[in-house]
């Protein structure tokens, strides 16, 4: 099994920390989405990252990669057994990708300061909004480590270089105890890359 991966890329991120939780070892080849390793424009026709690579299957859409390593490795399971709960999990994050990851790509790519100002305070108070489910269970809205804390990790683990600054208070103290505990897990230490590990030294 062949990774190709960002070592910068919230995207590649989610996939490596499920790779991490499920214990696989994979060949890692790392590039940046201006400079793709070569080989890969012959694999995946978007000449994008992340790409995974298992024999003669090319995947090359992160929610595809983490679906099917979570059925492929079955142990530990990252999605809920029952469908209405399945269907909830992809439901939010269908919406981590529309809310939070649109607003990302508008304060790393915009030339506009309004546009970067608005769109760094609008994640901001979108994050600081679901504080307060993290005091009702341990992961987002589940008692288990589940794919949608894989997607919600790298972006909370970006924030500071993404401009936006969450203090300690009444209203985010469960929000950053959950981030300590992402943090910390060993699934999440093992995927990060040494630009990732820089952005919180």
């Amino acid at each position: 099994m062949v990774f190709f991966s960002d070592p910068t890329d919230h995207y590649s991120h989610r996939v490596r920390i499920v790779l991490a939780e499920k214990g696989v070892t994979v060949d890692l080849v790392e590039g940046d989405t201006a400079h793709p390793p070569a080989e890969l424009g012959d694999l995946n026709p978007y000449n994008s990252m992340p790409t995974l690579v298992d024999r003669d299957l090319v995947l090359y859409e992160s929610h595809v990669m983490m679906e099917y390593l979570d059925e492929r490795f079955p142990h530990p399971p990252l999605l809920p057994v029952y469908p209405v709960a399945r269907a909830e999990s992809r439901l939010f994050m269908w919406r981590i990708e529309k809310d939070w990851c649109t607003l990302i790509e508008s304060i790393q790519n915009s030339r506009s300061d309004n546009v970067v100002k608005k769109a760094t305070k609008e994640l901001r108070e979108s994050i600081l909004a679901i504080a307060p489910i993290f005091a009702e269970k341990p992961f987002f809205m589940n008692d288990e480590f589940t794919l949608v804390d894989c997607c919600i990790a790298p972006i909370l683990w970006r924030l500071p270089s993404l401009g936006v600054d969450i203090r300690p208070s009444k209203q985010s103290k469960p929000l950053l105890a959950y981030m300590d505990a992402l943090f910390n897990r060993e699934s999440f230490q093992q995927s990060l890359s040494e630009q990732e590990r820089e952005l919180r030294l």
